[in-house]
């Protein structure tokens, strides 16, 4: 059984990415190992929680994988690890719009069985805090909010009016973290700037994180709190057990498929279980970095270009031309290339006036509306990813258009939260605004590796 937390708050912006990293690493510090987990579809706060315990951050996203997976997905993740920390998302009962629980932090506490600690953005209250910490606390009996940690404390006076006011509360205060300026973290128009671009200030601000809670909180307490979750029933997701068994490629490098994953500062959004699928089906998969790199990695049979920022590194992107070459010959031979947001840029024939690889018929820019949201899809047709009519879930998360918005065949027909078709599906390749989890359809990995061995 791994001791758990959930680390979860009244809304967004009260510190969570703060507390829970700065806990996992803390925690680390003092010898533990920690696996690092966060819920929704965020890519960029599990860089920070990596960074924080040395393992691969993960996700745990009910409304894309199915609540089913929760638990499973879990303890795949934390197995052989002493605690679990898991960051929650927006406000701790906020989900999908309109959709209830669903997605929420709340729901994902209650299906790993887990307590939660709440923090709370005390900068601008006092005594009010122990009804804002009572309303979260009662309105669901199943969620077990088993202390709180008060952040942005201004004073020892103001510490002192929340700790009497809590008092009446009944829960406890684990922590006391006084406004830190050296624990912030950059943002920009999708949120904190990713690990991989900022690598030195980012294991300081890391650093400045765990010290502060390391002085303010009970990590006693906590680690205690941790190790009253019950037991989990059930397996650990297996990606082998769920995609079937691999194809008979033989053990040798000369006998596997070789994927190539775009990565580097760039392309920093991907899950850990996109790669364990395609492992487990039979290929070998090699990262490499666009901004750096001038060639595929020799005998890539197969190309994954996830998400991130290109956006930011559209010059960069630009110059390296002998690379974007590479990719559009590879793709214009048919081989299998899956993009998702910011790998459906570069294949573009430019990004923001900056040419790009050319393999699709479409212009990329930089928009002044963000466009967010979980999306419900089906396969227009069939693809090196789907077949036609499958159906996914996925999360849109970007601030560039695409003219046109979709090929001549289209890769998804949206059905929320408006009817539309969008993507580019041509010869071998696979490209859309939708990021989706593997981990729900690993039906995915298995057929984009078959078309990878043809």
């Amino acid at each position: 059984m791994v001791a758990r937390l959930v680390i979860a708050a009244p809304s967004s912006g009260s510190g969570k990415t703060t507390v829970a990293t700065g806990l996992m690493a803390a925690f680390v510090a003092a010898g533990l190992s920690v696996s690092p987990h966060k819920v929704g579809p965020d890519y960029i706060d599990p860089g920070y929680h990596s960074l924080a315990t040395g393992r691969p951050g993960r996700n745990l996203d009910p409304y894309m994988c199915g609540t089913e997976l929760m638990a499973p997905l879990f303890a795949h993740g934390a197995a052989g690890c002493d605690l679990a920390v898991v960051e929650g998302v927006m406000g701790l009962y906020d989900g999908a719009a309109g959709a209830g629980e669903l997605a929420s932090t709340a729901q994902v506490a209650k299906l790993l069985r887990a307590p939660v600690v709440l923090v709370v953005d005390a900068s601008s209250q006092s005594r009010s805090v122990a009804a804002l910490v009572h309303g979260f606390a009662s309105w669901d009996p199943q969620v077990r909010i088993g202390g709180v940690i008060l952040n942005k404390v201004g004073s020892d006076r103001h510490e002192e009016l929340l700790r009497e006011a809590l008092e009446e509360s009944g829960v406890p205060v684990l922590g006391v973290l006084r406004r830190a300026p050296a624990v912030s973290t950059p943002s920009r128009h999708l949120g904190l700037v990713p690990v991989a671009e900022r690598r030195g200030d980012a294991v300081d601000a890391v650093a400045a994180m765990a010290e502060q809670v390391r002085r303010g909180c009970d990590l006693e307490g906590l680690l205690g709190l941790a190790r009253s979750a019950p037991r989990l029933d059930g397996a650990a997701w297996d990606p082998e057990a769920a995609c079937g068994e691999p194809f008979p490629t033989g053990t040798s490098p000369a006998q596997r498929p070789l994927v190539a994953v775009a990565g580097g500062p760039a392309f920093t959004f991907s899950y850990a279980e996109h790669t364990e699928l395609l492992t487990a089906v039979g290929a070998d998969v090699v990262t490499f970095d666009p901004l750096r790199d001038e060639q595929l990695p020799d005998g890539t049979s197969g190309l994954v270009i996830g998400g991130g920022f290109p956006e930011v590194y559209a010059p960069e992107l630009s110059a390296n031309e002998p690379l974007r070459k590479d990719v559009a010959e590879l793709a214009h031979s048919g081989a299998p290339v899956a993009a998702e947001c910011a790998g459906l840029l570069y294949l573009a024939r430019s990004l923001d006036g900056q040419p790009m690889c050319g393999v699709l018929d479409a212009e990329a820019r930089m928009a002044d509306r963000l466009t967010l949201g979980y999306r419900e899809a089906v396969a227009v047709g069939d693809s090196v990813l789907a077949s036609a009519g499958t159906r996914m879930r996925g999360h849109e998360f970007h601030r560039t258009v695409v003219e046109p918005a979709a090929g001549a065949a289209p890769a998804w027909g949206m059905h929320r939260p408006e009817r539309r078709v969008e993507g580019f599906v041509q010869q071998g390749v696979h490209a859309s605004y939708l990021h989706t989890h593997w981990a729900s359809g690993p039906g995915i990995a298995r057929r984009f590796v078959e078309r990878c061995t043809r």
